[in-house]
């Protein structure tokens, strides 16, 4: 056997929070796709994400809801232990469900730790301004912190619906401001969100050690997240414009994830002419 073939041979090692930054220093672009139980979640580890969000996106993948507000904490810790069950080596992060965090930043930590107990390796929590706070304080507590602009689908009601965030001025100056303060707070990553591909470039330059996750927020960022459902073409009805079909090649769910894997690696996804606002 070949130097080359016991490498590629070797198993991958668990991913953390440091390899991810040195990846972020060293301008490798991080591949992250939701999951939400052990078959996916061993799935895509095997076809090398780099990170697996358990999203309350699952209130309407997994449940048929019509937002995800509706998601429970009991739900989400169920689902991050079904996801940690099939997961050999990915970053894992939970998603802080509606309620969960919005009362006091003591709610928070309870929340979060319920989720770390369950096996994720980081908690999400949506919105800017007030979060700030709570951001600072489960990070002093050694709570890995991912925060959530742009399109925050836990205020989708306050929002006016699935609205692209930040297209004036205005917007873009509080999404910019928020972003510098969640990142002074702590924060390690963050994802955004439905936002102009121009705004979340700026957003990353004001943090350069921010990893910036982008869904529908261009090029520019860190890495990218899809639900995993949407890229392989599972979800029915009209889809957003930034979400890919990565099984139109063909062959296996499997092989679907290594192209995205590769296509977020090697710059070619997304394309801003297709998938950018």
């Amino acid at each position: 056997m070949t130097n080359a073939t016991a490498a590629s041979a070797a198993p991958r090692k668990p991913t953390t929070l440091h390899r991810l930054r040195e990846m972020h220093a060293q301008r490798e672009k991080i591949a992250m796709v939701t999951a939400y139980d052990a078959t996916f979640a061993r799935l895509v580890d095997d076809a090398g994400v780099d990170s697996i969000l358990v999203g309350d996106s699952l209130g309407m993948i997994v449940q048929g809801q019509g937002s995800t507000v509706p998601v429970t904490l009991d739900e989400m810790v169920y689902h991050t232990r079904c996801v940690v069950r099939g997961n050999r080596t990915a970053w894992v992060v939970g998603d802080l469900p509606f309620g969960s965090y919005q009362e006091s930043r003591e709610q928070a930590l309870r929340s979060s730790v319920a989720l770390m107990q369950a096996g994720a390796h980081m908690v999400k929590l949506e919105g800017g301004g007030w979060t700030a706070d709570t951001v600072h304080f489960l990070t002093e507590r050694g709570i890995p912190v991912c925060a959530h602009l742009g399109l925050t689908p836990q205020s989708v009601h306050a929002l006016g619906g699935y609205r692209i965030q930040g297209r004036d001025q205005a917007g873009a100056d509080t999404l910019r401001k928020h972003a510098r303060e969640l990142a002074e707070a702590g924060a390690a990553m963050m994802v955004l969100e439905l936002m102009p591909s121009a705004v979340a470039t700026q957003v990353q330059a004001d943090n350069p050690g921010m990893m910036t996750i982008g869904i529908g927020a261009g090029a520019a960022t860190a890495g990218q997240v899809l639900v995993l459902h949407d890229m392989l073409n599972f979800t029915r009805g009209k889809l957003p414009r930034f979400v890919r079909n990565f099984t139109a090649e063909g062959g296996s769910a499997e092989d679907a994830v290594r192209r995205y894997v590769a296509a977020v690696k090697d710059g070619s996804f997304p394309d801003e002419a297709l998938h950018g606002y």
